[in-house]
């Protein structure tokens, strides 16, 4: 990492999007800093716990959405 550039980060929404034990999750407005330079995300540790109890604990979504899966070949 160059220590010369400067870095902003930025509290903000994300969508966070999570593939597990075959099935694709999305959690909507989830709390992140975000680095404006990459787009690199970062949870605070009670965000990352709240994201797994919500998935772990297969909580009754806000709605489901249907979305196509392709193969790259």
């Amino acid at each position: 990492m160059n220590t010369n550039s400067k870095e902003t980060l930025i509290n903000q929404l994300v969508t966070y999007t999570l593939e597990y034990s075959g099935k694709i999750y999305v959690i909507e407005n989830v709390p992140a800093r975000v680095r404006l330079e990459t787009g690199e995300q970062f949870f605070a540790p009670e965000t990352v716990e709240k994201l797994q109890e919500t998935i772990w604990e297969q909580k009754k979504p806000k709605r489901v959405i249907e979305t196509p899966v392709f193969e790259f070949a």
